[in-house]
């Protein structure tokens, strides 16, 4: 069960320590220091550093797609201690391994499209609030005095790609959502009730 949750940390940390790097991955570029579009040699320094933010881009990525494994887990942990002692383990067992499959499937989708997001989302923020000499430091600087500026726009940054990103892949992550959810409730309640001799089985509430 620890092994899950451990691999699924809350986004805000986990872009935190990606911040500490270099970088940031970003959102709504609200009062913006420029207006102008920008130029060859800034798109260009801004795709660099997207780049090399690649990693923190998927680590971010697979905080979002962990958590509902994550979540489920944690309750279905509560609801493990009302089985008989004997079957704990067996049913703990599968329900990781659902909550493996379903991260499996669902952080590739998820890490994708971060990645693809991530220009249209991170990029005209640090276009629009820094210049081509400025991108230029960040890249060739970590300990610029330029990086506190640029870490101080990780919440921002942050929540304009986040929002887009669970509002793009919730079509795709959703049911199987539902159906890792289903599974487990399938497995706890086989477990803790008992068949009626004859007749349908009674629904599972969740």
């Amino acid at each position: 069960m620890k092994s899950i949750l451990s691999k699924a940390p809350g986004a805000p940390k986990l872009l935190a320590s990606a911040l500490l790097c270099l970088t940031s991955l970003g959102v709504f570029a609200q009062g913006s220091t420029s207006t102008q579009p920008a130029s060859a040699e800034k798109k260009q320094l801004v795709a660099q550093i997207l780049k090399l933010q690649q990693g923190g881009i998927e680590v971010l990525a697979r905080g979002i797609a962990e958590r509902p494994a994550a979540q489920l887990i944690q309750q279905a942990g509560l609801a493990l201690q009302r089985l008989p002692v004997e079957s704990r383990e067996a049913v703990a067992r599968d329900i990781e391994a659902d909550a493996r499959k379903y991260a499996e499937e669902v952080v590739p989708i998820v890490r994708t499209r971060a990645l693809q997001l991530a220009p249209t989302t991170v990029g005209p923020i640090l276009e629009n609030n820094f210049s081509e000499d400025e991108l230029r430091q960040l890249i060739t600087m970590l300990e610029s005095p330029l990086n506190k500026r640029f870490q101080s726009m990780a919440p921002e940054m942050q929540r304009a790609l986040t929002e887009k990103l669970v509002a793009d892949s919730r079509a795709e992550v959703e049911p199987k959502v539902r159906a890792m959810e289903q599974s487990v409730i399938k497995r706890l309640g086989a477990t803790q009730s008992t068949p009626p001799a004859s007749g349908p089985a009674a629904p599972v509430k969740k």
